[in-house]
């Protein structure tokens, strides 16, 4: 009884109900102290009565990857009723700031894909994405700067209504604390906080006592992980799940090792208004990295532009009107001539074998992207890199989203991997205490890693080599590239094959 009256005076002071605003990814940010892991009996007991909690899982990361796994797990029969602990340290986690619709697009949006709409209408955040500002788009053009060739991608090409859509991150994240809002059953409790320390036990026999044992005898007999956070306070969890970011705290006190290297570009993001409205994605491949406008409605773009870091200096400083220009040559005629429209002649008779099959967007021609007019954001500027963790899963722990993988942005494939983690995840720990397993065992969690991994490896190689591909200037590398450019054109079997699996609707990229 004693118990049952602590954990909810804990709970009720660790709650807060959920705010309509982003959180940041920096929730495993802190500085590591040999002190932190130090116990006593006199210090396990003080955390048993004031200052610990336990928990089914501990999400540490708030942001769009993290709120979707909980949302995942509120929405599953098995896994509605855990409870979860979300550590995050954003002081705007408190507020409940109202996003309005008639604001100026944010510059910080996601393209998310068909396959991450299905996840969110499955989850019931979807109803909440509808009700802000979003883009849905069927088309898109990819082109490069020799003028050699283009591609131009319909939806009606697989028989669908929309490629993807684009929506602001802050509406995306907005609409899963939305969603887990519903969930009367499912137990959340919000930690203001920084991990400082994460700590395992070596698993050891339990005792039959006859008793229901205490967290502390389960974390010494390594059936719980223990979370220090930097305000003071611990807690205890069957699983931790890394959702926090590129930098992860979580990683890094796993002892989880990674592979990767950076780029030598920057992205520039900003948010530009045109005269008339724009339904189409464009990517323009130019000698220094490629640049992106995308929807967003109402007139407005996202601009997602790759470029050297002294490049992006000099664009994030230059007058706003002198960087419109910059944006317009750039998506034009700068750098080299507009593509031709077509290769294969009026008819091409000469391809009878090849245009029997063509997709209706290859008879599309080559088009201009609508001019920007206004610059409406503040342009922000970061450096890119690749990243891979070497495990995704280890006793107790396990990564999702940028926490185990970083992808260059050209795609705009980074979140959607994540947000496919996360209910990779979800669906692993169902099965799981379905069976009656332990959810932090990591023969459980390895189930996780060998869908996740393998799928998350094969894009990183793909978006790696593109990044690579179109970062030279090399005439026979060039002729290659516009041949690349035309067979996805023209030969249907291969253009469907990118959109699928690019939707996330196909695993692997070809002929799955």
């Amino acid at each position: 009884m004693n118990r049952a009256i602590v954990r909810k005076v804990v709970t009720t002071v660790h709650t807060w109900k959920f705010p309509k605003k982003a959180f940041s990814n920096d929730a495993a940010a802190g500085v590591y102290s040999a002190d932190s892991v130090q116990r006593n009996n006199v210090e396990d007991k003080l955390c048993t009565t004031t200052k610990m909690d336990e928990y089914d899982v501990a999400i540490v990361g708030g942001g769009m990857v993290g709120m979707a796994l909980a949302c995942a797990l509120s929405s599953m029969p098995l896994t509605k009723h855990l409870n979860v602990a979300i550590i995050d340290s954003n002081p705007a986690l408190g507020r409940r700031d109202c996003i309005k619709k008639d604001d100026l697009p944010d510059s910080r949006v996601s393209t998310v894909t068909p396959a991450t709409i299905s996840f969110f209408k499955d989850v019931g955040a979807w109803e909440y994405v509808q009700q802000h500002r979003h883009a849905y788009f069927d088309k898109m053009q990819v082109w490069d700067y020799t003028g050699l060739g283009y591609t131009r991608y319909n939806a009606r090409d697989v028989g669908k209504e929309i490629l993807g859509c684009v929506v602001e991150n802050k509406v995306l994240h907005s609409s899963l604390l939305s969603c887990l809002e519903q969930g009367a059953d499912f137990q959340k409790t919000i930690y203001p906080s920084r991990l400082s320390s994460m700590t395992l036990q070596s698993c050891s026999p339990s005792k039959e006592t006859g008793f229901s044992p205490s967290a502390t005898t389960l974390y010494n007999r390594g059936r719980l992980a223990k979370l220090d956070l930097s305000d003071g306070k611990s807690l205890y969890a069957k699983l931790v799940v890394g959702a926090d970011g590129g930098k992860s705290r979580v990683r890094e006190l796993a002892g989880i090792k990674t592979t990767g290297w950076s780029y030598p570009q920057n992205a520039v993001i900003c948010t530009v208004e045109h005269d008339v409205e724009n339904k189409c994605a464009w990517q323009r491949f130019l000698p220094s990295g490629p640049i992106a406008l995308l929807p967003m409605g109402d007139k407005f773009s996202n601009i997602v532009w790759s470029m050297k870091p002294k490049e992006s200096s000099e664009h994030k400083s230059m007058n706003e009107d002198d960087f419109v220009k910059a944006v317009n040559k750039a998506l034009d005629y700068d750098y080299g001539p507009r593509p031709r429209s077509s290769f294969m002649g009026n008819n091409g008779d000469g391809f009878s074998w090849l245009t029997a099959a063509l997709t209706s967007s290859a008879n599309e021609h080559f088009e201009v992207p609508p001019k920007a007019v206004k610059l409406v954001s503040e342009r922000m500027a970061f450096p890119l890199s690749l990243m891979h963790a070497n495990d995704y899963a280890s006793n107790r722990v396990v990564l999702i989203g940028d926490a185990a993988h970083t992808v260059h942005p050209l795609a705009g494939q980074g979140v959607n991997l994540g947000f496919e983690d996360a209910f990779s995840l979800s669906k692993v720990i169902s099965d799981g205490i379905a069976v009656g397993s332990d959810i932090g065992e990591v023969s459980l969690l390895k189930k996780y890693e060998a869908e996740r991994k393998p799928a998350n490896i094969m894009m990183t190689a793909i978006l790696d080599g593109f990044q690579k591909a179109y970062s030279r200037d090399f005439g026979p590398l060039n002729i290659l590239r516009a041949a690349a450019f035309h067979g996805a054109q023209y030969i249907a079997p291969v253009k469907r094959n990118i959109i699928a699996y690019a939707s996330g609707e196909q695993k692997w990229p070809l002929f799955s």
